[in-house]
């Protein structure tokens, strides 16, 4: 038996269900609303979650239906992951599509889903919802921190090897 980490062993595109959403560290950046210059392409990150986003749990109030009540809610997949710009620095899905390691306050390194809560990296707390919000003054609630990647200090071991957790990309 391998005891290595599934997220160090497989690519994205050969988790199992459980694996790919048990994957997610559960810091709700990716459902902020975001903007982005259409000439240059650059992210500008807000503090307005989604309308679904709870607030201080940081999960989705019906994730089962959450693409058919927010149309613009994009599913991560294995085939996108490494083309959404967008994605935080500091998540897991991307992490693993680059071949690094998850943070030490990933819940499948520290055995505790708070920590996300804990280490100050998720939104909890941080985030206005877009509910009755108008999009129009979005740009009113441009902030820095969604886009930044969180301290070294305290992360787990490296991988080692190079290029584990790539995503190849179908042509």
């Amino acid at each position: 038996m391998d005891d290595e980490p599934f997220w160090r062993r497989k690519r994205l595109s050969e988790m199992t269900d459980a694996e790919w959403e048990t994957l997610c560290d559960g810091c709700g950046r990716c459902c902020l609303n975001k903007l982005e210059d259409y000439d240059t392409g650059e992210i500008a990150w807000t503090d307005v979650a989604c309308r679904l986003l709870d607030e201080e749990s940081c999960t989705c109030t019906d994730y089962q239906n959450r693409q058919s009540l927010v149309p613009d809610c994009i599913q991560l997949d294995p085939d996108n992951v490494g083309s959404l710009t967008w994605l935080p620095p500091s998540c897991a899905y991307r992490l693993v599509n680059e071949g690094r390691d998850l943070y030490w306050w990933h819940h499948l390194v520290s055995g505790d889903r708070e920590t996300v809560h804990q280490a100050g990296v998720s939104v909890s707390g941080r985030t206005i919802s877009e509910e009755g919000f108008p999009p129009e003054r979005l740009e009113e609630r441009v902030v820095k921190w969604p886009g930044k990647r969180p301290k070294e200090r305290g992360r787990a071991r490296s991988p080692g090897k190079a290029g584990r957790g790539v995503v190849q990309k179908a042509d």
